[in-house]
C-alpha cells in the first residue's frame, strides 16, 4: 500500500478554497400580463391540453384564438396575471373569465392556473391564485368558481381549499379524454361579502 493511503487528505487553505454561490432559491415576480407574455402563455397551456386531463380542451390554442381571448377578458376589466423569473421567463399565468356569457352573470368568474413544468410544487399556484384573487376583489367581481377535473387535480382541490372555497356540487363521467370518463369537482369562494 501507499503512504499517501494512510495520510490524511491535504485541504485547501479557507482563503483558497472556491466559495459556493449562495442558493437564490425559486424568485419570481408577478404581474399583470401583457400581450408580448401570450407565446409563453400559449406554449404552458398547450402543453396541459396535450399532456393531461387538467384541461378538458382537446385542441390547442392557436396565437389568433388566445389573442382574441386576452383582448376580450382585458377590455372587459378581467385580470390576467403571470409569474415571471428575473431572467425573464414566464413561469407561470392565471386568469379569470366570466362564468357564462349572459350578461347577468358578468360578475361571476372561473379562475383558471397553469405552470410551467418546472415551477410546480413550489409555492407558485398559491402566489397566482392569490393575486389573482385581490385583483378580482379590486375589478369589483362578486364570485369566482373553479371547475377542476375529478382526476389527478387533488393538488388544484386543495389550494382553492385553503383560499377558502367551498365545495358546491361534483359531475361524474361529463368530459372524454384519453380514452376514459371524468368528472368535475365545483367550488365557489364569494369575493364580497
Amino acid at each position: 500500500m501507499l503512504e499517501e493511503e494512510y495520510q490524511p487528505r491535504r485541504q485547501l487553505p479557507l482563503h483558497l478554497r472556491p466559495v459556493k454561490p449562495e442558493d437564490p432559491g425559486f424568485r419570481y415576480e408577478l404581474r399583470a400580463a401583457e400581450l408580448g407574455d401570450l407565446p409563453s402563455i400559449r406554449e404552458i397551456y398547450n402543453h396541459y391540453v396535450v399532456n393531461s386531463s387538467v384541461t378538458f380542451d382537446d385542441s390547442t390554442w392557436s396565437f389568433p384564438e388566445l389573442r382574441k381571448k386576452f383582448e376580450t377578458g382585458s377590455q372587459g376589466g378581467y385580470p390576467w396575471v403571470v409569474a415571471v423569473s428575473p431572467s425573464g421567463q414566464l413561469l407561470g399565468f392565471a386568469y379569470v373569465f366570466p362564468w357564462n356569457p349572459k350578461a347577468s352573470y358578468r360578475f361571476s368568474v372561473e379562475d383558471y392556473i397553469y405552470l410551467g413544468p418546472a415551477s410546480t410544487g413550489k409555492g407558485l399556484g398559491r402566489a397566482l391564485l392569490g393575486d389573482l384573487i385581490a385583483r378580482s376583489k379590486a375589478a369589483g367581481l362578486k364570485a369566482m368558481i373553479a371547475v377542476i377535473a375529478d382526476k389527478g387535480a387533488d393538488a388544484s382541490i386543495r389550494l382553492h381549499e385553503n383560499f377558502g372555497f367551498k365545495t358546491t356540487g361534483r359531475m361524474g363521467k361529463v368530459g372524454y379524454k384519453y380514452d376514459r370518463w371524468l368528472g368535475t369537482v365545483m367550488m365557489e369562494k364569494n369575493l364580497r361579502k
